[in-house]
């Protein structure tokens, strides 16, 4: 099993050109990165985990930024948004700035979606809450019609763009009605998220892995009843406290990459969690949390 890690990333903790080549070194097989790009202090919206929001909330480094560090000094290591707050960005822009990291790393960047959870962050990029989800769709849209071949329009709900000339292109080849990096919604299970993830997805990004072995068949049989590809579904569950059985039941379910969560700090701790997660990345022993800390995005 593929074993990657997700951190907050802030002007306070370990770089992102540190912990790449560690990551790299150490045989990980990914870095995926959050985004806010601001926090209200004025917040109504309360924390998915409970309780006071993190202080590294409000600290975030802009993930397309550090990810094109962390791809420039490392060859293998794949990196990634988890998860991109599509509805706060231009598409236009946004397509531009994913087909260019793509390009430039190799084809190893992965489209980490999500619709957010923060109402008044939201609110300051324009994005009526109830509409979000819609919009979202539109601009997946409209930045595949950027990321196809030949010069393609679009026009839809919430955007439009003429057709145009628009390079670079991301790496991956269109596969079925995929088109651009491999891309994974995150969200909780239900029948909106998994009709998102059959229409423009590879696959899914679920935050801890609770409730999979429910949830994983009733997306396989959407997927199925959308014409997809079987083989083709992935699921990677995100933010992850890793133990032993929990990889095992993963792996039963055909789940092939995990990520798991580090905590937002200097390189010491960083190191030490690295140091409990290498088991589990060698197949050598049961691994260990401590030094890993939870968040949601």
């Amino acid at each position: 099993m593929r074993i990657s890690v997700t951190i907050f990333l802030t002007d306070e903790t370990i770089t992102p050109t540190r912990i790449a080549r560690e990551l790299e070194q150490r045989g990980f097989a990914g870095l995926y990165l959050p985004e806010h790009t601001h926090i209200p202090v004025e917040r109504t919206s309360p924390y998915p985990a409970g309780g006071d929001l993190p202080r590294e909330y409000g600290r975030t480094l802009d993930p397309y930024v550090a990810l094109a560090q962390a791809a420039a000094v490392t060859e293998r290591l794949d990196v990634g948004t988890g998860i991109t707050l599509a509805a706060q960005h231009d598409p236009i822009d946004l397509a531009k700035q994913i087909a260019t990291l793509d390009h430039l790393s190799g084809g190893r960047f992965t489209l980490g979606l999500g619709f957010g959870w923060n109402v008044e962050e939201a609110a300051d990029h324009g994005v009526e809450w109830r509409t979000r989800r819609e919009l979202v769709r539109d601009r997946m849209g409209l930045m595949r019609s950027l990321w196809t071949e030949e010069p393609t329009a679009y026009n839809g709900k919430f955007g439009s763009v003429r057709a145009s000339f628009a390079h670079p292109k991301p790496v991956q080849k269109p596969r079925g009605p995929v088109i651009g990096p491999r891309t994974l919604v995150g969200g909780t299970a239900g029948p909106k998220l998994f009709a998102h993830i059959c229409e423009y997805a590879d696959g899914w990004m679920p935050i801890g892995g609770r409730g999979l072995s429910e949830a994983v068949p009733r997306l396989r049989t959407a997927w199925a009843d959308a014409g997809r590809d079987p083989g083709a579904l992935q699921v990677v569950p995100y933010a992850v406290q890793p133990s032993p059985g929990k990889l095992a039941r993963f792996a039963e379910l055909g789940i092939e990459e995990v990520v798991v969560q580090l905590p937002p700090e200097g390189e010491a701790g960083v190191l030490r969690a690295l140091d409990a997660y290498q088991p589990f990345v060698d197949g050598t022993g049961d691994g260990a949390g401590d030094g890993a800390g939870g968040a949601t995005r």
